[in-house]
């Protein structure tokens, strides 16, 4: 989930399978990092654990706006691709991951301290996420 800054990571998860569980955990810790304002927009590719009816009545009880990517049309979620795609580059690839909590440190370490505190992003005229979203405040 993203706010203010199309490029800030505020909530992320990792686990051994995608259910309503876990993306409802992932809003619920998104919500109180950011307390959005009502009329916030949520977009997301057409996962099931996003269409779900509990995670639909969250967003509706917080007063989010859902948009769901078309079928078939990636570019519709193009800044979570962007994101994918740096972070594979920049962290996964040719890289081995002995267990799963070696994987979630360094994806912690990427996300949280790298991604959103030091890389700069073209997008945002060469700022780090929270640097930015610092002076646009």
């Amino acid at each position: 989930m993203t706010q203010n800054s199309e490029h800030y990571l505020v909530s992320w998860s990792l686990d051994t399978k995608r259910t309503t569980e876990v993306t409802g955990r992932t809003l619920q810790t998104a919500i109180r990092k950011r307390r959005p304002e009502e009329g916030l927009m949520l977009h997301t590719d057409r996962g099931v654990e996003y269409r779900g009816s509990e995670y639909q009545k969250e967003l509706h009880k917080q007063g989010i706006a859902h948009s769901h990517s078309r079928p078939g049309k990636c570019i519709d979620n193009a800044h979570m691709e962007s994101f994918f795609h740096s972070m594979k580059a920049e962290l996964i690839r040719n890289t081995t991951f002995h267990s799963a909590e070696k994987l979630k440190y360094a994806l912690a370490r990427y996300i949280n301290d790298y991604y959103n505190r030091k890389r700069l992003h073209s997008g945002i005229d060469y700022y780090s996420p929270m640097e930015y979203e610092r002076i646009a405040a």
